[in-house]
């Protein structure tokens, strides 16, 4: 045999050898030597109520007032925007997005009582259920009720009227 037939030979024998290898991609189904018997993962069922979600009794308004004052204070928590409108805040804290909403509940919810339920979503508007979103629901829980005692109050002080300055 001549050098260049060797050569045409071990060319041919490597191009088999890369189309081989190339036909197969994925396993074989059925149980290989590595796998364990675990069952097939099913995937999360979705959220269908928000973590930390109360009510407290107070007109909707007065809560609404009563979160901006608490979450533009409070330490971590990203004020995003607001919407008087929608009830709503825009918040981010420990890195994830998310609503709180204030929203008023129907006399046949609370037999006739003004109550406010306190809530938050996705910016998508779904129940979400974080523990960033759990301890921003549990901050506003405890500190709401003294918030809007002392919103209702500064709403009722009288106005000062600035004093008329007479002409000279």
């Amino acid at each position: 045999m001549r050098a260049n037939d060797m050569r045409c030979i071990a060319l041919a024998a490597c191009c088999a050898v890369l189309a081989l290898s190339g036909c197969r991609t994925t396993p074989a189904p059925g149980p290989s030597a590595t796998s364990t018997h675990e069952p097939a993962r099913q995937p999360p069922a979705p959220v269908t109520v928000t973590r930390g979600e109360f009510t407290l009794p107070a007109d909707k308004l007065d809560v609404w007032n009563a979160v901006g004052q608490i979450v533009v204070n409070a330490r971590g928590v990203e004020y995003l925007g607001r919407a008087q409108m929608l009830d709503l805040y825009s918040l981010r804290y420990r890195g994830v997005e998310f609503f709180v909403l204030t929203k008023a509940m129907t006399a046949a919810e609370t037999g006739n009582h003004i109550r406010t339920r306190v809530t938050a979503t996705t910016p998508a508007g779904k129940p979400i259920d974080s523990e960033a979103t759990a301890a921003v629901l549990g901050m506003l829980e405890r500190a709401l009720p003294a918030e809007v005692e002392r919103v209702r109050k500064m709403q009722a002080a009288p106005k000062k009227k600035p004093a008329k300055h007479g002409k000279p």
